[in-house]
């Protein structure tokens, strides 16, 4: 057995001296985040980044700074939602996050094409390891909350986000429908098999209110949200309704001006 050079991440032996911890990567020097918050879903279409959009915009008018790691490099949608045209510029080190209008920081490979539509057809270790550039490369400045904006399931990104970055909570999002609730319920496990604390639980697309009557109408059949957060012990579930205003706005680029309180109990215990 070769000497212990005491640096678990260029050693290859599995001794009982190796922890988790040497696996996450080193932050930019000139950056400070607080939490990080990973908002994750077993499927994709479920309205993750939207919730990722609404948390950062709510933490931000409760005078906090907050940033979005947009860690879906396949399907990056949170420059749309915050309206970003500008593209990230380098200081020949690092990269700078772009700033929304209301002072949101945000980091996406759309930041970084020279057009928003072209594909990004990378494998699955390239794509790993981009958002980890967009940890260690990118001055974040100071952030009290940064997001992160995971790519549906549990592939290499997911797992390299949870390794990598010294995520404080997960928040699971979903819609109602079964059999995705038992694609939560991996999101659910994994989060469990890393260790990491589940804040809560979203259901996107929950019910429709009647504009007239003002009756709820469950359009995908009853919830099974409640049920899942009783079996894993989560007490904090919030429910979103289907809005077309909501979508409208994150088409339109100005989510920072939506107007609802869905999600205010979410962010207070993420306060």
């Amino acid at each position: 057995m070769s000497e212990c050079t005491h640096n678990c991440e260029t050693c290859g032996s599995d001794c009982s001296e190796r922890t988790a911890e040497s696996l996450l990567a080193p932050l930019n020097k000139d950056s400070s985040v607080k939490k990080v918050i990973a908002v994750v879903s077993g499927k994709g279409g479920v309205g993750k980044s939207m919730v990722t959009s609404l948390l950062a915009v709510l933490m931000q008018r409760r005078d906090y700074k907050t940033a979005i790691l947009d860690a879906d490099i396949t399907g990056p949608s949170i420059p749309q939602a915050f309206g970003l045209k500008t593209k990230a510029e380098s200081t020949g080190e690092a990269l700078l996050p772009v700033k929304s209008k209301l002072g949101t920081e945000v980091m996406s490979v759309n930041l970084l094409l020279q057009n928003e539509s072209d594909p990004v057809i990378w494998r699955g270790p390239i794509l790993a390891g981009t958002v980890k550039q967009f940890w260690t490369d990118v001055v974040w400045g100071d952030v009290d909350y940064m997001f992160v904006d995971m790519p549906p399931g549990t592939g290499d990104v997911p797992l390299t986000v949870f390794q990598s970055l010294p995520v404080d909570g997960i928040i699971v999002v979903a819609s109602p429908q079964e059999l995705v609730s038992m694609i939560v319920q991996k999101a659910v496990k994994m989060a469990e098999m890393m260790n990491i604390p589940i804040i809560g639980l979203v259901e996107n697309m929950s019910y429709f209110e009647c504009p007239d009557c003002g009756k709820k109408h469950k359009i995908f059949g009853e919830s099974h949200i409640d049920e899942i957060a009783e079996k894993y012990g989560l007490k904090n579930v919030a429910k979103l309704p289907m809005n077309n205003k909501l979508s409208a706005a994150c088409d339109a680029g100005t989510i920072e001006l939506f107007d609802g309180d869905w999600l205010d109990q979410m962010a207070d215990c993420i306060e």
